[in-house]
């Protein structure tokens, strides 16, 4: 079966640093391709989505030229300033630079906005409208809090897709569903929408989690997004915190057990390639 990783990243610290990474944190060193490719291999990945970490403007070109270097990576989900009033002029000038064929979404920090409706202000409206006008995906990291703004603005956009990162990262630790199930329902029910099954591990209790825990959220996406829109991702490196990349697609493949040869096909390669364009 072929796999495509729908979300990962990579860095290194002596080109920037990562300020949301703790001192102490295992995470705290560079992670690069040549890490990654390996075990990629190994796990029997086909193809990769390399993700933005920072809000900095230099980070997308880099990471499409390494797109262009590593016929690993079929795409890129990078960053710009929403709010930029010569956004669309922006993403003109991403898809002219090396690489820049492998542009294929943008995405923000939008987990570290205070304001819960973020992404409804005027100014950041404009900007998904921008984004959605090149004919790019539009990539949600959100808390569990945000996701009725998240409904809002996909029905305020329809000609945009949204894709869900993590599943909007659950209270697994909690063992609550409500009202995350609720308002994941909501934004699925949306045709415009999509979902990873990514960042579970990371959601559930580090030093005891178990598969149990992640199954109830992995099959409330299942059943809201179905399969033909939710789509694996690894997380990598983040998810090294608790689980390898082999581990990771392993419980992704056995929270996706109860699927058809077909339907597996869909979250594990074919709605990553479609919804991207890859």
């Amino acid at each position: 079966m072929t796999v495509v990783d729908a979300h990962h990243h990579v860095w290194d610290l002596s080109v920037r640093d990562q300020d949301w990474i703790a001192e102490d944190s295992p995470l705290r060193r560079d992670f690069t391709m040549a890490d990654l490719a390996p075990e990629a291999r190994a796990a029997g990945v086909d193809r990769t989505v390399l993700v933005q970490t920072i809000t900095v403007s230099e980070e997308t070109p880099e990471f499409l030229a390494l797109a262009a270097e590593h016929e690993l990576i079929a795409g890129v989900v990078g960053w710009t300033d929403l709010t930029r009033t010569d956004i669309a002029d922006e993403l003109a000038r991403l898809r002219e630079l090396p690489g820049g064929a492998y542009l294929k979404g943008i995405r923000h920090q939008v987990q570290g906005e205070p304001d819960p409706e973020w992404l409804l202000r005027p100014d950041v409206r404009r900007g998904l409208a921008a984004v959605a006008e090149a004919g790019l995906v539009y990539d949600l990291v959100v808390l569990p809090h945000q996701l009725p703004a998240c409904v809002k603005a996909a029905e305020s956009l329809p000609q945009l897709t949204f894709v869900l990162d993590h599943l909007g990262k659950p209270p697994i630790v909690s063992g609550a569903l409500e009202p995350w199930a609720s308002d994941l329902r909501s934004l699925a029910a949306l045709p415009n929408t999509a979902g990873k099954l990514s960042g579970l591990v990371t959601e559930a209790d580090p030093t005891a989690w178990t598969l149990d825990d992640l199954r109830p959220y992995a099959e409330t996406a299942l059943d809201a997004f179905g399969p033909d829109r939710l789509m694996f991702g690894s997380d990598w490196p983040v998810c090294t915190l608790v689980a390898s990349y082999g581990q990771v697609l392993s419980l992704a493949q056995e929270l996706t057990a109860s699927l058809d040869a077909g339907e597996r096909e869909q979250v594990f390669a074919g709605t990553t390639s479609r919804v991207y364009g890859l």
